[in-house]
């Protein structure tokens, strides 16, 4: 591992001006991505900027909204009262996500920026467009069971892998806002906006400016405080990546659908929203039959690799189960 300066500011300011004076910076805060990354040698920066003395880490219910501070502690937002009150999908997909001990240290504002676990985006052997662009994406011709079906495109094969977070699959289908601050001052980016597509920079996750800092998450409070389930179909019960995950959450009337919301993990490079099938969903009646459709209506953009095909049937059969356990008929 690289030799590094350590920094601990206690300001957002002092922070943002840090990031902005070491281009080649990173932060730290739960650690539990970053780490593994230093040690691979895949991130080396000079200076380690240390923000969990930064005051980002409330929860709390502010008007109409729901807001996470950056440092908030998975655990402690998957424990909170609001959280349970108003978002209960957050908490599913929250414990879904990891170990217990890893909730103890992972952020709110780390889950967003955390990297893909694509494997060859972690073994230097293999080109990666992402570790190092135009240099070759080493999934497209090799194992790539694990990786995407959706947003496949001439303009966006440079790379395949998946988005590995569970919480921004239902920040997704909850129409999230993440708060940042950088050099010109604070913005807010829909949760839509803020992970992107591959195109010719597949190294860059997310829409963040050089020397941004992610400071909240904001949701806001909706009808969805019930019928609401996260599935996460993997490898493995525990400590697992999705395969294929699905966030579902139904506004029901008697036995009415009047809004459905929808997004999907474990198939895209970012959170994947299913908008057809929401439209589709709403005004009707609560049927597997109705649920088959939009769920067939979700897939036609699907595109299978070479051996992933299994995920073109996973993927429409985890979006009926999940909005039969949301709708309570499972």
């Amino acid at each position: 591992m690289k030799p590094f300066l350590y920094l601990r500011p206690t300001r957002i300011k002092e922070t943002v001006e840090a990031l902005a004076a070491h281009p080649n910076a990173q932060l730290i805060a739960g650690g539990t991505n970053l780490l593994d990354l230093m040690k691979r040698g895949l991130v080396s920066p000079d200076k380690l900027i240390d923000i969990n003395g930064l005051p980002l880490r409330k929860i709390e219910l502010q008007g109409d909204f729901l807001r996470l501070g950056a440092l908030a502690r998975n655990s402690a937002v998957a424990q909170h009262k609001g959280v349970r009150m108003h978002h209960p999908l957050l908490i599913q997909a929250l414990n879904a996500g990891a170990s217990g001990q890893l909730r103890n240290m992972a952020t709110v504002g780390g889950n967003l920026l955390q990297r893909t676990r694509c494997p060859y985006f972690y073994d230097s052997a293999f080109p990666c467009n992402k570790r190092q662009p135009q240099t070759g994406c080493g999934a497209l011709e090799g194992i790539n069971r694990q990786h995407a079906i959706f947003g496949i495109s001439q303009q966006n094969a440079s790379c395949v892998a998946v988005h590995p977070s569970d919480l921004c699959v239902a920040l997704a289908a909850l129409d999230a806002t993440v708060r940042v601050v950088g050099p010109t001052g604070e913005r807010r980016i829909p949760i839509g906006d803020f992970h992107r597509l591959p195109g010719d920079r597949p190294d860059r996750d997310t829409t963040l400016e050089p020397a941004e800092l992610v400071t909240a998450v904001e949701i806001p409070v909706s009808p969805y405080t019930k019928h609401v389930h996260y599935l996460k179909v993997r490898d493995r019960a525990s400590y697992a990546f999705a395969l294929v995950s699905v966030a579902a959450a139904l506004d029901l009337e008697q036995n009415r659908i009047k809004t459905a919301r929808l997004a999907l993990g474990g198939v895209a490079h970012k959170p994947w929203r299913l908008p057809e099938a929401e439209q589709l969903l709403a005004g009707q009646p609560v049927s597997e039959a109705v649920f088959r459709r939009a769920a067939d209506a979700a897939m036609q953009d699907a595109k299978a690799l070479e051996h992933n095909a299994f995920k073109l049937k996973m993927t429409p059969n985890a979006i009926v189960e999940a909005l039969k356990q949301a709708a309570g008929k499972s």
